[in-house]
């Protein structure tokens, strides 16, 4: 085996992997030591090390060399449609192979035999907290008068999963996932949950690689109209209210929620809500919290009972 490259980030290692496997080039990750080969380790300097078989290495630095990019003092690698997404975002990755972990789901490291995908669920957690810090900082300062109720729940409606969702949709956050071959045939990249996820996971992946301070410009210009939107409408629209008064208006039933399903780890579960009308589903949605989803599906079954799938509809505040 000889070893062709050689860096102190994992993530750089792991994509190099990607690009020779995308070439037909195995390769793994090896120790200090050319005559000791052992997947997932390092050198005793803390260096990664990626080898190939002799009769490989000529072509596998060859590759390497074709994908380089001067990062400061760093060669990294990044996939070139990567580049519209970064200027979509309006932020330029100094390790831009922290942009594609962000952008790995769990079902394409799952399918690595080597171990040497990382998935993206631990930016997702990290994201989520950063997210929350800057939304409760600008709600903080742009409505000093409001309650803490009031802030919540302009808070609870800006970091929903609908909303997330949103703005990776605006991003075409899924055209860049990388996602496993069962998760592409399902539609992953359209998912709002996986989405949602992606999104905090790029939010952290712009906090490691340019500190709090990108991170908040980058939701500054994101979230702007959305916070600035708290003033008009206050508080997130009561649907489940709204949907028992227009269903005893009708004389129907009263509505039941019940849980569908549940997907993701204690951290980051998700729910998938029902709203039950006489034995009838009238509405259906996923949130991170039961009673986030069961509003979105009360909003649904209001549109359905309505005839118009994107009516607004007042609740008994308005």
């Amino acid at each position: 085996m000889v070893v062709v490259f050689a860096t102190s980030s994992d993530i750089e290692a792991s994509v190099v992997m990607a690009l020779l496997d995308s070439h037909g080039i195995e390769a793994i990750r090896a120790s200090g030591s050319t005559h000791g080969i052992w997947p997932m380790t390092v050198s005793a300097l803390g260096e990664i090390r990626v080898a190939v078989a002799d009769s490989a290495a000529e072509d596998a630095r060859r590759i390497i060399e074709s994908h380089r990019q001067d990062v400061g003092s760093r060669v990294v690698r990044l996939r070139d449609e990567f580049d519209d997404l970064q200027t979509r975002i309006d932020y330029r990755f100094r390790d831009r192979g922290m942009l594609e972990h962000a952008l790995t789901h769990k079902s394409r490291a799952a399918e690595d035999a080597s171990g040497g995908v990382t998935d993206n669920e631990s930016l997702e957690f990290l994201g989520d907290a950063v997210l929350g810090l800057v939304v409760a900082d600008a709600l903080f300062h742009q409505y000093p008068t409001y309650d803490e109720g009031q802030k919540s729940k302009i808070k609870a409606a800006v970091v929903s999963t609908q909303s997330l969702a949103r703005h990776a949709e605006q991003l075409r956050l899924g055209e860049h996932l990388i996602l496993g071959r069962g998760e592409e045939k399902t539609g992953g990249r359209f998912k709002q949950a996986l989405l949602a996820d992606a999104y905090e996971a790029l939010i952290a992946a712009i906090y490691l690689d340019g500190g709090l301070e990108a991170a908040e410009a980058f939701l500054r210009r994101e979230l702007k109209d959305a916070l600035d939107e708290g003033s008009a409408q206050t508080f997130a629209r009561d649907y489940k209210s709204a949907l028992q008064e227009r269903l005893q208006a009708l004389g129907r039933p009263l509505p039941e929620y019940r849980v569908s399903g549940e997907a993701g780890p204690d951290h980051r579960k998700t729910f998938s809500v029902e709203v039950v009308v006489g034995g009838d589903v009238l509405g259906a949605a996923t949130g991170r919290a039961k009673k986030e989803a069961e509003q979105e599906a009360a909003r649904e079954a209001l549109a359905r009972l309505s005839g118009t799938p994107n009516a607004q509809f007042p609740t008994p505040n308005d």
